[in-house]
């Protein structure tokens, strides 16, 4: 009786086990997959690009489980900038210390610590977010399809910069900014895809 108990009890566990859908992986696409910026100030907005420099999603078939993204700090770009003198000088800017610091700084990162499932393809995204060599926490909104070969994924996702350090023209931090100030919360618009 014993012996048939412990059996029963085998075989239940082996079944659980056989049944558990395995971790799949989907590579980032870097050529379909396009990051756009929309930094907005008193006066107006710039917006641009920046390039996923590598990344992946994972999945249990039906659901997102996990994922990790490195972005290329190094392919910033303006797009409403038309006039080439001012276009590089904004870049930059960007570029040097007063932001993003590129060249101590080359790489920002999200990593997803955790996705929840809202119904119809949107989830609750929780993640790290890293820039400047500075990690914080992260929530955003996500709309996500998954099919047997590849993952889709659509996210705006708004970013504090003051507390990556980031504050030059925050009024939260300098007076009398006037018209010269910049908002304190940047966006990123991800269009995303993964293939396996």
């Amino acid at each position: 009786m014993k012996i048939s108990h412990v059996a029963l009890t085998a075989a239940i566990a082996f079944s659980a086990l056989a049944f558990t859908a395995a971790s799949i992986t989907f590579k980032v696409d870097k050529t379909k997959s396009k990051v756009t910026w929309i930094a907005r100030k008193v006066t107006g907005e710039h917006t641009g690009t920046v390039n996923i420099a590598d990344g992946k999603l994972t999945s249990d078939g039906k659901n997102i489980l996990g994922g990790s993204f490195d972005i290329d700090m190094n392919t910033i770009t303006c797009a409403d900038l038309t006039d080439a003198d001012y276009n590089g000088k904004l870049i930059g800017h960007l570029k040097s210390d007063d932001f993003f610091s590129v060249a101590k700084f080359p790489k920002s990162t999200l990593a997803i610590t955790k996705a929840t499932s809202t119904g119809n393809g949107t989830y609750k995204i929780n993640g790290n977010l890293t820039i400047k060599g500075i990690t914080q926490p992260i929530e955003f909104p996500a709309t996500v399809t998954i099919s047997a070969t590849q993952v889709t994924a659509k996210a705006k996702i708004l970013v504090d910069r003051t507390k990556y350090d980031i504050k030059y023209g925050s009024a939260s931090f300098f007076d009398s900014l006037g018209d010269k100030a910049i908002n304190n919360e940047f966006e990123l618009n991800v269009d995303l895809v993964a293939k396996k």
